[in-house]
This record gives structure tokens, C-alpha cells and sequence, in this order.
């Protein structure tokens, strides 16, 4: 059994590993045997991780890129496979909030601008749907080739204040879908897609929608610990399991889902 969750000489591609969810899931990739290559803009918090990750004896591979840039991510995946020869998991992590685009309090929708909205609707979608494209055929090459992009409690149910960021990961639910299905008419069983839906995780991003200063829930904070059954907010670790089997042999035959790490909160009506 443990082999079909084994990634030994498997190559990952993390986008977004400078953030708490995307270091997380390298570090897990990484201790199932993968060589892992970080992808973040951030060079401050990519140099944190990959000094983190190598510290455990993890083979991880910096590379600075933003993901709304094909040219970045050209030269990124031609990168990787100069190190390392093969690309064959693709964990699409980078996105999140937009501050722009949340609404205030005591505000409403028509106060967000455009371009916030538009900018929730870039970081979240293109910037899974450009990774995609570029690592697809490298992917494919693999023969066992797996993609897995981040999508959120909110595509599935509206969630107040953060409508285009809902917006944003519903399109992921869809753009996997869309992806499995071509892929997988395409090319059988060598690339799969899928999505892992985290419930409520405290990063940079939403810190101080959940969080006040002394650290204890906000009133938003509460009422979502109240209507999550596993009664916590989900720590970082809690996706490892999920990324490693999504990208290993354990799931060859999974493709086109979208997997709940939520701590019981899509399942519960609140009564």
C-alpha cells in the first residue's frame, strides 16, 4: 500500500510556494519522496521555504515566477526539466483574496471597483489556467501525469463579502472539470486533473477577517467555527494527505473531482 502513495524520482511543480497552503503542500510532496520545484514572485519568502524544505533533506528547486506570466512560466517548466528531466505533478496553489475586492462591514457589492474584480478573477484563474498550459505537455510526456488546482468552500456556496473571490474559484471548479475531460478523452489515464476545496485556513490573506489583534476569532471567525462540525480552522498540514495521493498512483483512476478538506463544513445545514 505504501507504494501507490510513494512519489519517489517524481518531479512536482508548486505554484504559489511561498504562501502558507502552497509550502505546506510542497513539504508534504516532498516527504512522500518527490523532488519539488517552488514556484512564488516572492524571492524573500521562496528563499524561507526552500531553506525549510532542505533542511529535511527535501530536493526542492527555487524558481522566482509569477503566474500571470506565460513567459515566466516558459522559462520556469524549461528550467525544471533541465534539473531534473520530467514534470509529473502540478499543484496549482497560487491565488487567494484580493483586498480590493472585499467587501467592508457596512458596505455593499457596488462599492468594489472593477479592477479589484478583475485582478480576484486574474490571480485565482488565469493564473491556475497559464500554469496549466505550460506544464501540460511535459505533464503528458510522464505517463502518469497529474494536475491538482486549489478551489475553495466558496465556489459552492456564497459566502459573504467575497463575491468576486467565489466568482473566482467557482471558475477553478469548472476549469477542472473542463481540463479532466479533455485531458483524460485526449490522453486516457496520463494526465488526471483534479481540485482540493479547503474549508476555512488562516493565511496573510484572510488573517484579519477571521482573526482580531489578540489572536482570538472574529465574529466571522466564530459563526464559521460554529457551522464547521470538525469545531477548528484547518491547519496548513491538514492538505498534505489530499496533494499526495491526488498526485500519486493511489488516485490513477480519479480525475474531474473536487475534493472537500473542510472539517465537516460543505456537509452541515447548521441545524
Amino acid at each position: 500500500m505504501s507504494d501507490m502513495f510513494d512519489l519517489g524520482d517524481r518531479v512536482a511543480v508548486v505554484t504559489g510556494a511561498s504562501g502558507a497552503l502552497g509550502s505546506a503542500i510542497a513539504r508534504a510532496l516532498g516527504l512522500a519522496g518527490a523532488k519539488v520545484a517552488l514556484l512564488a514572485r516572492q524571492e524573500e519568502g521562496l528563499r524561507r521555504v526552500h531553506e525549510a524544505l532542505t533542511s529535511e533533506g527535501i530536493d526542492a528547486f527555487p524558481l522566482t515566477a509569477d503566474v500571470l506570466s506565460s513567459a515566466d512560466l516558459d522559462a520556469a517548466r524549461d528550467a525544471v526539466l533541465e534539473r531534473w528531466g520530467r514534470v509529473d505533478a502540478l499543484v496549482c496553489a497560487a491565488g487567494g483574496q484580493v483586498p480590493g475586492a472585499i467587501v467592508a462591514p457596512e458596505g455593499s457589492f457596488t462599492d468594489i471597483p472593477e479592477d479589484a474584480f478583475r485582478a480576484a478573477l486574474d490571480l485565482n484563474v488565469l493564473g491556475t489556467w497559464l500554469p496549466c498550459q505550460a506544464f501540460a505537455g511535459p505533464l503528458v510526456a510522464s505517463g502518469e501525469g497529474a494536475i491538482v488546482t486549489i478551489s475553495s468552500m466558496a465556489a459552492s456556496r456564497a459566502l459573504t463579502r467575497v463575491p468576486a473571490y467565489g466568482a473566482a474559484k467557482a471558475a477553478i471548479d469548472s476549469v477542472t472539470r473542463s481540463l479532466a475531460v479533455e485531458l483524460a478523452q485526449r490522453h486516457g489515464d496520463r494526465l488526471r486533473v483534479n481540485a482540493i476545496a479547503p474549508g476555512f485556513f488562516i493565511g496573510a490573506q484572510n488573517r484579519a477577517l477571521l482573526l482580531d489583534d489578540a489572536g482570538q476569532p472574529t465574529a466571522r471567525g466564530r459563526a464559521i467555527l460554529a457551522h464547521t462540525p470538525a469545531g477548528r480552522f484547518g491547519e496548513p498540514a491538514d492538505l498534505g494527505g489530499a496533494a499526495v495521493w491526488l498526485c500519486s498512483p493511489a488516485s490513477r483512476f480519479v480525475t474531474g473531482t473536487v475534493i472537500a478538506v473542510d472539517g465537516g463544513f460543505g456537509a452541515f445545514s447548521g441545524v
